[in-house]
């Protein structure tokens, strides 16, 4: 491959697709040796490959450009098929998990993949289908509305990513004025958005209660595959950050309105970390490619490699633009078997944040790329180790991003990863409410999602009455819509990832080589074996947040912010 845009797409013939999945299915089942069996099983994989690589592609570029009509079609194209195909995909573990050779493939791909095959089983029913169709459909719904997103301000149109640069602003009234403007267009599709989601519970509920579980809470989980961990841990795991986190946060919330000499602290306040601004790159984004590829170079010849590739094969779709989806990703294109990162830079330090966050995603993909298909990636919550214990791993070359406001960065930036922790909690308890209890009204969902958020996040203050008095602001987070409960392996990340950025100040050597090993493994096991494998301590285990906050504590109390 010579550069990303030269990729050519064309649209799968699904009809033949599953007449070929079939006739390889078949001969899958009626393999009487190993060699045989082995074969088909490949071939099969194989086709999976080809329809996903189409797939992948047609999203990255949907996503580019929402307004893109002809991938809008195509979008919708497999938002109707893939969950057709998902029978056979399913018959196909099915396969594998009964067959007489499954020792033999143990041994070739480990136990993990027969785990994953199993979770995907327990969370598929072909009587689903329609309801998979729709869930797809609603949750591309949301996500359009949201790129689609044109807030005016002084005569300059922003969308909801560029306008973080006026939130963030040394000027109260653009602060004010910009996160009004924000949240009048969340309250404006409310409605739309408030029956999305409303929808999309009532779709979960049911595919759970055919699938035979109380809730969509368990088949939740097994769609997540998450199988060495359950609610109740993650329950408790919550407690933790509110015994150990929250009361830290406060501190920091009480520094900050010191350093900003702001009495009482508005919600739109809180986005301005210092009187004298906020950190940002120094440089557009050619200059931070620039940069990014020195840091790269220096930080290991395996990071050398990756991000040169990326450079010069044009996987990375860096500015924020008219049109273009929120927030941001990483995915592996198969077939080419590399990565692919999407962003929206917005003049913010966050540019340099997702740069280096979705950069360890893509070069944890990258080193385990030869892996067996399912095991590339692991689950979400070891992803996110990779994805944050880089945002630390380039801390030694900051200075290139942000020269004379480098100390700056480095304190917004781990004020920033430990103050998210409680808001990442407030996400997750709020699914687990929902789905507990599936027939609440909107009403009840936003009063719900107040109440938890005066819980995890009590210094938020609005105004009386207002939108996101009246609980509206979990609307913003695209997790809750497209990917339930995708959102607490962000926080039992942070705590690893705090862990490596620790040993990386005592031995980054060492802490490299641990990481090293810990990408290469991919989704070759569980999320605690993993975690095991790395040396790190296990998040849910009493006193390992305490044990992981004491050298972030004292990093921050060492720093004499008021200077900044």
């Amino acid at each position: 491959m010579s550069h990303f845009k030269e990729i050519q797409y064309n649209r799968p013939d699904a009809s033949l697709w599953k007449q070929n999945f079939n006739n390889g299915l078949q001969l899958l089942k009626e393999a009487t040796n190993e060699k045989d069996f082995t074969e088909n099983f490949d071939n099969l994989n194989q086709l999976r490959v080809d329809f996903d690589a189409r797939a992948t592609i047609c999203s990255i570029r949907h996503s580019i450009d929402t307004k893109d009509s002809f991938y809008e079609n195509e979008n919708l194209f497999f938002d109707e098929t893939y969950p057709e195909l998902q029978e056979l995909i399913i018959d196909f573990q099915k396969t594998v998990l009964q067959s007489p050779f499954r020792t033999h493939l143990e041994k070739k791909l480990g136990k993990q993949y027969f785990i994953y095959a199993e979770e995907s089983v327990k969370s598929f029913l072909p009587e689903n289908v329609d309801e998979l169709k729709e869930e797809n459909k609603l949750s591309t719904r949301y996500n359009q509305i949201k790129a689609k997103a044109e807030i005016k301000y002084k005569d300059k149109i922003y969308n909801l990513s560029s306008i973080a640069e006026l939130e963030s602003s040394t000027d109260r009234e653009t602060r004010k004025d910009s996160q009004e403007l924000k949240w009048n267009f969340f309250e404006t599709n409310a409605p739309d958005i408030e029956k999305i989601y409303g929808d999309l519970v009532g779709l979960r509920h049911k595919m759970a209660i055919k699938l035979g579980y109380k809730n969509y809470i368990e088949l939740g989980y097994a769609r997540m595959k998450r199988s060495d961990y359950n609610a109740s841990m993650v329950a408790t795991f919550r407690q933790q950050i509110l015994e150990e986190v929250l009361p830290l946060c406060n501190e920091l919330y009480q520094r900050q309105s010191k350093r900003l000499n702001i009495e009482n602290m508005a919600y739109y306040d809180y986005s301005l970390m210092f009187l004298s601004g906020n950190p940002f790159p120094k440089g557009d984004e050619s200059w931070m490619r620039e940069k990014a590829s020195q840091m790269y170079g220096e930080l290991s010849k395996e990071t050398d490699v990756f991000f040169q590739m990326m450079l010069t094969e044009g996987l990375m779709d860096l500015p924020s633009r008219e049109g273009k989806m929120n927030g941001g990703y990483c995915t592996f294109i198969p077939g080419i078997q590399k990565p692919f990162i999407f962003s929206n830079f917005n003049n913010t330090s966050h540019d340099v944040t997702v740069l280096t966050h979705e950069a360890g995603h893509a070069f944890q993909c990258y080193q385990s790329r030869n892996l067996n298909y399912d095991c590339i990636w692991p689950t979400y919550e070891a992803c996110e180790i990779h994805s944050m214990s880089m945002e630390f791993f380039t801390w030694p070359w900051m200075h290139l991003f942000f020269q004379e406001d480098t100390d700056k960065f480095l304190f917004e930036h781990l004020s920033a990863a430990l103050l998210f922790l409680p808001y990442g909690c407030a996400v997750d308890e709020f699914q687990h409410e929902v789905y507990l209890h599936p027939e609440m009204s909107t009403e009840e969902r936003n009063r719900i999602w107040r109440n938890i958020e005066k819980k995890y996040l009590p210094h938020r203050n609005y105004p009386a009455g207002s939108f996101l008095d009246k609980g509206g602001f979990w609307q913003k987070q695209s997790h809750i819509f497209s990917s339930p409960f995708y959102y607490i392996d962000y926080v039992l990340a942070q705590i690893c990832a705090f862990q490596f950025w620790q040993r990386s100040k005592d031995s980054f050597p060492d802490a490299w080589t641990s990481y090293l090993h810990l990408c290469s493994l991919g989704g070759s096991a569980s999320f605690l074996e993993l975690v095991k494998e790395a040396g790190l301590d296990n998040p849910f285990e009493a006193g390992t947040v305490k044990k992981a906050m004491q050298p972030v504590i004292d990093f921050l109390k060492n720093i004499d912010d008021s200077k900044l």
